[in-house]
């Protein structure tokens, strides 16, 4: 209950910072996103296209846990997992708050979910995620970006969503490990505390499902 509360006062509360801001009201707000969606870059910051370009790697490290997660719920993680690759953290939550605890995993996993399971898809993620900082740092003006958080609604509330996308993060990551038979309180708290990289790093190393229980259903 203290976990759905928690969430549900986070979905809340960005979601009517999101709305008392209306970030789409700025001239010119929905030209930039149309450029950003269109790969159109030129003039943009390119500080401004990795936040933006992460907040599409965000939604892939959840489906790595969610679709998963989703085998012993009574909800579908689709719904979400469409919602915040458009919305973030605001489309993210409602699976979170609405799944129950379940450290079970039944059933054959699949083509997707064998991708998803994978830890070339955990490289595949970090290596983009590397390469769209590296070309930030390199190419892109960090005092503009910080005069855009200040001036530009719409910087602003993408930085929110996606430090809430980092917080939100740990409700999966306990199941996920406990189906794995990964107990170790260090390891859920080193990859919650690092933003971004944390899950990254586990999606990489973390030990595919046990075969066991893949195949629970077949037996």
């Amino acid at each position: 209950m203290g976990r759905k509360l928690a969430l549900g006062l986070i979905w809340t509360a960005f979601t009517a910072y999101t709305l008392l801001l209306a970030p789409l009201d700025q001239p010119g707000t929905l030209t930039v996103i149309g450029k950003l969606v269109t790969l159109q870059w030129e003039g943009i910051n390119p500080y401004v296209i990795t936040l933006f370009s992460l907040m599409g790697v965000w939604p892939m490290v959840y489906a790595c846990l969610m679709f998963i997660d989703e085998r012993s719920q009574t909800i579908s993680a689709w719904p979400s997992f469409l919602a915040s690759n458009g919305s973030g953290v605001i489309g993210m939550i409602p699976y979170l708050m609405l799944r129950e605890p379940s450290e079970e995993f039944t059933g054959n996993k699949g083509f997707l979910l064998e991708c998803l399971d994978s830890r070339q898809t955990g490289v595949a993620l970090t290596l983009t995620t590397i390469g769209l900082l590296a070309y930030a740092v390199l190419t892109g003006d960090w005092g503009d970006f910080v005069h855009q958080w200040h001036t530009s609604r719409f910087v602003h509330l993408m930085s929110g969503d996606f430090c809430l996308m980092c917080v939100v993060f740990p409700s999966l990551l306990g199941d996920d490990m406990a189906r794995r038979g990964l107990r170790d309180s260090l390891i859920f708290w080193a990859v919650s505390l690092v933003p971004l990289f944390g899950a990254l790093a586990y999606l990489c190393l973390r030990p595919p499902l046990p075969e066991s229980n893949a195949l629970l259903e077949n037996q």
